[in-house]
């Protein structure tokens, strides 16, 4: 895992060129609504890209997590079925109910049945390298999702620059990311991680809280400012040295935002054993979410060191799968 990690940098260039040569084709309805179809490491990347694009995007990007998809798709909505094995059954199950409302399929795999199906189908379909864990591929799969919202017409062409961007950013930043990573792995040993970021920078922080899970083997949490003010922030009463907060911060957030962390901080102090505040780095929001990604896969991936944990066992999700399969 941690050699996934250290070349995630070389990842995102070589997905570059996979996307840049994708061969995708015009749909024969007007598209007025994105379904992004995915779980674990293969759906972060949509709940990622529906934030950075919910600026610019003139029709709704939605993200599903599970077997279902919502009453509005139809002839005239893209849907992405992303799944790095092309076996996941959630996301299979989507595909199906896509095909029936005769929507518009882009998939995005290594293989298995949805390569399968987009190939008998002849749906368009993207097919990123294979034999690493799901979410080791981050890099894969996001900026597949760019590439096909771009061919779409849904999010502009800056994305690839931007991208190229942030490639070299954490390539130039990558001793100091370790070193910052290696601090706040060592706040969190022994600790229960609370993970705070603002709007639109949820995936973000599920990208880390699923990063801690799957690498570390610890459990945490996560909640998004402002709407933990009007719920959570009421729950920090009691001194607990057991939880440990990490903050990720845009740099260019809304000032009401900011002002919220500032007051955020100043009631949870008295209660949690650390705040730890990351702040943003680059000059465009993909290049703050590529470097706030790698920052967090480090810090997961040295505390589960620290930690003494096998980086890449995943023997229980193995086991649910196994148990699912007899039922």
């Amino acid at each position: 895992m941690k050699t996934h990690v250290i070349n995630f940098s070389k990842q995102l260039s070589e997905a570059i060129n996979i996307g840049s040569n994708a061969k995708l084709t015009e749909s024969k309805n007007k598209i007025s609504n994105v379904l992004i179809c995915g779980l674990g490491g293969s759906g972060i990347g949509g709940s990622i890209i529906s934030e950075l694009a919910a600026g610019s995007a003139k029709i709704p990007i939605n993200v599903t997590k599970g077997y279902f998809i919502p009453a509005y798709v139809n002839e005239n909505t893209l849907v992405i079925i992303s799944s790095y094995s092309g076996n996941t059954e959630e996301t299979l199950n989507c595909m199906e109910l896509a095909i029936e409302k005769n929507a518009k399929i882009v998939s995005v795999t290594s293989g298995g049945t949805v390569l399968e199906i987009s190939r008998v189908k002849n749906f368009d379909h993207i097919i990123v390298p294979g034999g690493m864990p799901p979410r080791a591929c981050l890099g894969y799969s996001l900026t597949q999702l760019f590439f096909i919202l771009h061919f779409f017409k849904i999010i502009s062409g800056k994305f690839k620059s931007e991208l190229e961007a942030s490639i070299k950013l954490i390539d130039d930043e990558e001793n100091n990311i370790i070193a910052e990573a290696n601090s706040i792995a060592e706040k969190l040993i022994g600790k229960i991680p609370v993970i705070y970021a603002t709007t639109y920078n949820e995936g973000i922080a599920i990208r880390f809280r699923q990063q801690l899970n799957e690498n570390s083997k610890i459990l945490c949490w996560h909640q998004v400012i402002p709407e933990m003010n009007h719920n959570e922030l009421v729950g920090w009463t009691e001194k607990n040295d057991a939880l440990s907060v990490v903050m990720f911060i845009d740099t260019d957030e809304y000032s009401r935002n900011l002002a919220r962390v500032e007051i955020n901080k100043e009631v949870i102090k008295k209660y949690a054993c650390h705040i730890t505040e990351v702040f943003s780095k680059g000059n465009s929001p993909i290049e703050k979410a590529i470097y706030f990604i790698h920052l967090g896969d480090w810090v997961s991936v040295l505390l589960g060191e620290m930690r003494g944990a096998d980086l890449m066992e995943v023997n229980v999700i193995n086991h649910l799968k196994s148990a699912l399969s007899k039922i």
